[in-house]
């Protein structure tokens, strides 16, 4: 049976852990701070049942809670690990010393693989013995309802390591993609940015409300999103495929993109947004939101999962 370690019991770990026990891998989870690793416990155990009833799990959820056992210290948890997933904070010396340690406990066979949103691999396994063995493996949160993670290997990483990882996230139902080469928040946050960067000089400008901004994508793009890339958008929607449509609209978007100057998230401009952000959602009810938006994700999953591609 695969062997897993998930180092770190935050938000990510605890995600990870229910992907890999979900797929009949073997979790050993450990995080620095003991009680986290009681509290991400918890939450498997309080959110297993409700993936079993939007049928994202195969297995009784006992049986998936048994495959994840807490490990004492990170030694412990990485001893017998074929796959080590790292969730620490995004701080730079943080993943240096941690990476060190993990190159000199793990099994020399065992692939470091590393959650970061945005920093490269080659910037904490430099000068580690065992670098061709790392790379990130970023995943989208929460990674047990969206299933997408990025591979981005360092310019020494071994090509079969990321063979081999994408395998495994296969095998543990994600959907993994390769960054060819070290970006600075990989491909998924570099998208997601160009929209936001978009989202926010439009707001600066007063030319849309920040709830009809978010109305916008959720009632459109977002829903043409959820089952279609943007390549496949505009391949769809010309007579002739994608290339008509660049004929067709080039012109329009070559325009668009001399407006579209940088703009800067200045502090004027967050607080406002966070404003109407708190006026739409007291900061007491996130955790709720947070809950219902995982539970909208549950839902899309399975209806997903319950048609052709």
């Amino acid at each position: 049976m695969t062997q897993v370690a998930v180092i770190g019991a935050g938000l990510i770990g605890r995600a990870w852990s229910i992907v890999f026990a979900r797929a009949g891998f073997n979790v050993a989870l450990w995080d620095p701070v003991a009680p986290a690793v009681e509290a991400a416990l918890g939450f498997i155990r309080e959110r297993l049942p409700e993936l079993r009833e939007a049928g994202l799990l195969a297995d009784e959820p006992s049986a998936v809670l048994a495959r994840i056992r807490p490990a004492a210290t990170m030694e412990a948890a990485v001893q017998d690990a074929e796959h080590v997933q790292e969730n620490s904070p995004e701080r730079l010396a943080d993943k240096k010393k941690l990476f060190a340690a993990l190159d000199t406990a793990a099994r020399s066979d065992a692939v470091l693989a590393s959650s970061t949103s945005g920093i490269p691999a080659s910037k904490f396994t430099k000068n580690l013995s065992g670098r061709a063995r790392c790379l990130v493996a970023h995943p989208v949160n929460p990674p047990y309802l969206v299933p997408l993670v990025e591979l981005c290997p360092a310019p020494w990483t071994d090509p079969a390591v990321v063979t081999r990882t994408r395998a495994l996230m296969s095998r543990a139902g994600q959907a993994p993609v390769t960054v060819n080469k070290e970006l600075a928040g990989f491909a998924l946050n570099r998208l997601q940015g160009a929209l936001l960067a978009e989202a926010f000089r439009l707001l600066a400008d007063g030319a849309i409300s920040a709830a009809d901004l978010d109305a916008t994508v959720k009632h459109g793009l977002g829903l043409r999103w959820s089952f279609m890339g943007p390549l496949e958008t505009i391949d769809l929607n010309a007579p002739g495929g994608l290339a008509d449509y660049c004929t067709r609209y080039g012109g329009l978007y070559a325009e668009l993109q001399q407006q579209m100057t940088p703009h800067e998230w200045d502090a004027d401009l967050v607080g406002k947004l966070h404003t109407a952000r708190r006026a739409e959602l007291p900061a007491n009810m996130l955790a709720v939101r947070q809950e219902w938006r995982d539970r909208r994700l549950m839902a899309l999953l399975s209806h997903k999962a319950s048609q052709p591609e």
